[in-house]
């Protein structure tokens, strides 16, 4: 069964997830989870995948051993397409409606210095510049784990001092769930999303790629 859109029932489940976040909810509900949420997501993830490539779905479960927040359940169903380690497409669904991004949200030390490397570089950097400008001037949310000041050796006027701040970088968009949500219409609104981000996950992808340092887990 292809696409059909994201119901309405799959919002009122994380409304209802976000007044209760317990097992006894969620267990409750967990059918409703299963046909309202994870289904169609999964649906989604099918319809883009010939495009952009297989998207991994999330679990709904939070790994709470070290948080300081015990809710032990998301309140929101993400799907990632890899392309990279940490870098590629995003799609998730929540109480606000359904969101599409795409970037890398986390980067390891190496990754980083890489990021900072290229950015500084002109031949490198300036691309990324006008990348992140046309998706500003798009209209997208850029967001990423930013420095609060400038990093430890970059002049105070760097010309692209902005980028270099970043720890990470991807770009988003949210949707509300309004009808067009509910149809076949959301697959194209995040294609078309996903193929504007197409340009950064490229570079992202050239200049950044995956972490080569040992995995600490």
């Amino acid at each position: 069964m292809g696409f059909t859109g994201i119901p309405d029932e799959a919002f009122m489940f994380y409304e209802g997830l976000e007044a209760d976040n317990s097992k006894t909810y969620f267990v409750r509900h967990k059918s409703l989870y299963e046909e309202a949420v994870r289904a169609p997501m999964q649906a989604l993830a099918d319809e883009l995948a010939e495009e952009f490539g297989e998207a991994k779905l999330f679990r709904p479960y939070r790994d709470v051993r070290y948080a300081r927040d015990k809710s032990p359940y998301k309140t929101h169903q993400g799907a990632f397409v890899g392309l990279m380690p940490g870098i590629g497409f995003y799609a998730q669904i929540s109480a606000d409606g359904l969101r599409a991004a795409g970037g890398v949200y986390s980067q390891a030390p190496d990754q980083v210095a890489r990021f900072r490397a290229a950015v500084d570089e002109d031949v490198t950097g300036k691309p990324l510049e006008r990348i992140v400008a046309a998706l500003d001037a798009a209209g997208y949310e850029r967001g990423g784990d930013r420095l609060k000041t400038r990093p430890r050796g970059v002049p105070a006027d760097h010309p692209r001092l902005d980028l270099l701040r970043h720890r990470s970088l991807y770009a988003g968009r949210g949707f509300e769930p309004e009808p067009w949500v509910h149809t076949a219409e959301a697959a194209d609104r995040v294609r078309a999303c996903w193929r504007d981000f197409g340009p950064l996950i490229d570079w992202l992808c050239a200049h950044v790629r995956g972490s080569e340092l040992p995995d600490r887990t």
